[in-house]
């Protein structure tokens, strides 16, 4: 799959089949998580995977949310995956603690790989993190940052709208909004998405 049709298939997924991940797209999806850069280099993010239908019973009573669809797909999904993070791993900026930045961009790395390999995920940022650090066995040092169901899709369901890119693009300043400028020949290539000025 080409880079951009991997951004537009993207989508949150709800609705899982059973069939177990491929152990070859799931090492994949590994090695593409294990790509992404961190605070100086210092991979303080760390992946548990669940496969275990207990554990994801458990995990799924730990989501909040207003519905039940996330809870349902992490019990659903073959398997879940957990991203974790020790905040002493990373650097602190600004009073930006950059451990969150870090997991987001590998959780975002194994997300698209996922895409790539034809599973769907959904990524989940709200539950019980001390309840999953119990169930999991996690150390106290770390924090729990997100966690995402993985699985074959058994549902069709379109992709969000394209944003108007002026409302949430500028140029050379606030408010000046960035103008898309697509041929024709690369809109086809690009599936809509707008090249890097």
């Amino acid at each position: 799959m080409q880079f951009y049709e991997v951004i537009k298939n993207r989508r949150s997924i709800r609705n899982f089949k059973s069939t177990p991940v491929n152990e070859n797209s799931l090492a994949r999806m590994i090695n593409a998580a294990m790509m992404a850069p961190s605070w100086k280099d210092n991979t303080s993010y760390r992946f548990i995977l669940i496969n275990d239908g207990n554990e994801k019973e458990m995990l799924a009573q730990t989501i909040r949310n207003d519905t039940n669809e996330a809870a349902m797909a992490v019990r659903q999904a073959p398997m879940v995956a957990v991203v974790v993070a020790n905040p002493q791993e990373s650097g602190v900026m600004a009073d930006r603690e950059y451990y969150l930045v870090d997991s987001a961009i590998a959780m975002e790395h194994f997300v698209l790989a996922a895409t790539n390999e034809g599973y769907g995920t959904c990524w989940i940022g709200a539950f019980d993190e001390d309840r999953v650090r119990e169930i999991l066995s996690i150390p106290n040092n770390f924090r729990v940052v997100a966690m995402t169901p993985i699985g074959e899709v058994a549902e069709e369901n379109a992709h969000h709208s394209k944003k108007d890119v002026r409302e949430y693009v500028f140029l050379n300043g606030w408010g000046r909004p960035y103008t898309e400028n697509i041929s024709n020949n690369n809109e086809n290539i690009i599936t809509g998405i707008p090249p890097v000025m």
